[in-house]
């Protein structure tokens, strides 16, 4: 079991950056694969960037070579610095652990808000 709590959402501007991070406590960070997922009004959840327990990466096109994530296990935490920000990225965004062993089990957390608005 693993509790994550989502902090760095808020308003931004086109073209500006956030930071989100994802504290998780509850078990052994380390062995859990992170991810950051968003969901915008009318829209169902969908991927954004995944970091693997050995630090590979995934990401949606969308996203591609302007959101970066990353995690540090000593910390527990799993951040996505987001750039070049867009309208379209406004969306609840929520932070996601798993853990597949023989099966695959997920958590969540509450979920943060970024609104990208001029």
């Amino acid at each position: 079991q693993v509790q994550l709590v989502e902090s760095g959402g808020g308003l931004v501007q086109p073209g500006g950056s956030l930071r989100l991070s994802c504290a998780a406590s509850g078990s052994i960070f380390r062995f859990y694969g992170m991810g950051w997922y968003r969901q915008a009004p009318g829209r169902q959840r969908e991927l954004v960037a995944t970091i693997s327990p050995s630090g590979i990466t995934n990401y949606a096109d969308s996203v591609k070579g302007r959101f970066t994530i990353s995690r540090d296990n000593a910390k527990a935490t799993a951040d996505l610095q987001m750039n070049s920000l867009k309208p379209e990225d406004t969306a609840v965004y929520y932070c996601n652990a798993y853990l597949v062993l023989t099966d695959r089990k997920d958590y969540w957390g509450q979920g943060t808000q970024v609104t990208v608005s001029s």
